[in-house]
């Protein structure tokens, strides 16, 4: 087999090219794809050589052992790594990846068979075991580096998001300040124009907080587990809440244990059951 390899070389290699270009969106240069068919079939050629003359360690350096090695990758392994690499720069999918490796075992086969070229068991097995690690390594690079591609796309999609929070957060924050500067300096009410800017400006800070804050609760509630918690405990963090609110519209707020009740000085509408004064 390597001597039909060795005289056949840009035969098989226009063949992978015409059958990778039936596929759709591969229109890859030679010069791209340098790490892919023609120094494969160099490796194949060679370790196929290895192998006839008896020095199995040569063969197993450059194409690797049955079922691969991925602490120490052979140099067909290192090639292979490097094509999966490429393939994902070129915008591909690992589906691609075993194709391109598929379509050069069809053209070896269908070349012989024209040629009636035999091969022995021994050649095809080591055909396989090449094809085999050289489709292992070259998925499995192309599967890290897409992994580390996407996860710095995420960072940079929740720094994106966190820097513009901030940015905002500190426009507010910034305008709020110089509306309570003005108001101290000129000693001006609340109810004039510079307090309405200072309650546009909380105004802000409130739905930017409010926002992250729901973002992060969607975020946690789609990976939390069920866990049991204190209802006493929530019943009074809710009573600590909502007695705050109560007293700034001049009310009294109790919680009990089946409903909640509030006394105003000021007329309200009747309130309900504990459920709707929570939400």
């Amino acid at each position: 087999m390597h001597i039909f390899l060795e005289n056949n070389r840009n035969e098989v290699i226009a063949r992978c090219k015409a059958k990778v270009a039936q596929r759709p969106r591969r229109a890859a240069t030679e010069e791209q794809l340098s790490n892919g068919v023609p120094l494969f079939l160099e490796q194949l050629r060679r370790t196929l050589l290895a192998e006839e003359v008896g020095q199995a360690g040569e063969s197993l350096r450059i194409s690797g052992a049955s079922g691969g090695d991925s602490q120490a990758l052979s140099e067909m392994g290192v090639t292979a790594a490097a094509h999966g690499k490429e393939l994902l720069e070129l915008g591909y999918s690992v589906d691609q990846v075993v194709h391109d490796y598929g379509d050069l075992c069809q053209a070896i086969t269908e070349l012989a068979d024209e040629r009636d070229a035999p091969f022995s068991i021994g050649e095809f097995r080591t055909l396989n075991r090449c094809l085999d690690n050289a489709i292992a390594d070259a998925a499995t690079e192309f599967s890290i580096q897409r992994d580390a591609a996407l996860a710095r796309q995420q960072s940079a999609e929740v720094n994106e998001r966190l820097g513009f929070l901030v940015h905002e957060l500190r426009n507010s924050v910034n305008t709020a300040t110089l509306a309570v500067s003005a108001l101290q300096i000129g000693n001006l009410p609340i109810s004039g124009a510079t307090g309405s800017v200072l309650k546009r400006s909380l105004g802000v800070l409130t739905t930017l907080i409010e926002g992250a804050l729901h973002e992060v609760r969607v975020k946690a509630d789609a990976t939390a587990r069920s866990e049991p918690f204190s209802l006493a405990t929530f019943i009074a963090d809710a009573e600590n809440e909502a007695a705050l609110e109560a007293g700034e519209r001049g009310c009294v707020f109790r919680a009990g244990c089946r409903s909640a009740v509030g006394n105003c000085r000021r007329p309200r509408p009747p309130i309900g059951s504990f459920s709707e004064l929570a939400t």
